[in-house]
């Protein structure tokens, strides 16, 4: 038998507790007996509130949703490929503003013709 989830213990537990308290405060018994009843169901119900949670579906391995995801590439391989892309971003816009500028002198030194 698998072992529950940290969702299906949370949601099970929770609804433990809940309902326990939301029955003894409606109900307002004190006899041993009312208070058995409604710890039992109580435990039934968070029993089958833990069993109903929707678990993460599993894919067969032969099938084509069975790819999986490509893993995130490590920090210092994104953080030295923003480097480069930093880098590049630079250099192309020193060398295009670089040549904006040299084609603006060489346009304001040439005389205007007759």
């Amino acid at each position: 038998m698998p072992r529950p989830t940290a969702a299906q213990l949370a949601y099970g537990s929770c609804t433990v507790i809940f309902s326990t308290l939301a029955m003894l405060l409606l109900s307002q018994t004190s006899s041993g007996l009312g208070i058995a009843v409604i710890t039992l169901s109580a435990l039934a119900l968070g029993l089958l509130v833990a069993v109903t949670v929707p678990l993460p579906k599993r894919v067969r391995s032969g099938s084509l949703a069975a790819v999986p995801a490509p893993a995130p590439a490590p920090v210092q391989e994104r953080v030295s490929a923003q480097r480069e892309t930093a880098s590049v971003s630079a250099s192309l816009s020193s060398v295009s503003s670089a040549s904006v500028s040299s084609a603006s002198v060489s346009a304001v030194r040439e005389p205007a013709g007759p």
